[in-house]
């Protein structure tokens, strides 16, 4: 299994540093859509989205539990979730309550997928931790629950790129030593 990590704020450029990143591997592509289409504005932003990936791209919709909708993948596919912001909301929305302890769960099967199918898996998520305190509770808890699951991919990640005003930035390549001999102990 191979993970790299795409994260950054709106607009960064992170989800077509993404669709480059698989595209230049080689292999069959199965873009992973989380978002759901509620509104004509989203439905502009998925037409979007569709209209830049290549035709050959398979996809499959999966606002919640991505691993069962992948349940048939073949090894060596690369896969590319786009995105874990719009998956954490989907889940939040489901059940406040349980959302961390149902995330962890959805991504702790997504990343067995992808180490028992040999994939290479790439996640696209915004980084949401970086503004202002959300006034709400629901927003803090929205904001607390995302870090915590990107944490979860970052750990599994072999790369994880911050992209900002669309350039892309190597984090882990970036990690002191010592910090890279402590990265088991998050």
């Amino acid at each position: 299994m191979r993970c790299v990590l795409f994260t950054g704020g709106a607009r960064s450029g992170k989800s077509m540093w993404a669709e480059r990143y698989a595209a230049r591997l080689g292999f069959p592509v199965v873009y992973l859509a989380t978002a759901g289409i509620g509104d004509a504005e989203m439905g502009e932003r998925v037409a979007l989205h569709r209209a830049r990936r290549p035709a050959e791209w398979g996809t499959v919709e999966a606002q919640r539990d991505p691993a069962r909708a992948l349940a048939d993948i073949a090894h060596g596919t690369v896969v590319l979730l786009d995105c874990l912001t719009l998956w954490t909301s989907n889940v939040l929305l489901a059940n406040e309550q349980t959302a961390e302890q149902e995330l962890a769960a959805e991504v702790t099967a997504l990343l067995g997928l992808a180490r028992e199918r040999d994939l290479t898996l790439i996640v696209v998520t915004n980084e949401v931790g970086m503004g202002i305190v959300p006034e709400y509770a629901l927003g803090r808890l929205y904001r607390d629950v995302l870090g915590r699951a990107a944490q979860q991919i970052a750990r599994s990640a072999d790369e994880v790129y911050l992209v900002t005003a669309g350039i892309p930035v190597e984090l882990k390549a970036l990690m002191p030593d010592w910090a890279r001999r402590e990265e088991g102990a998050w």
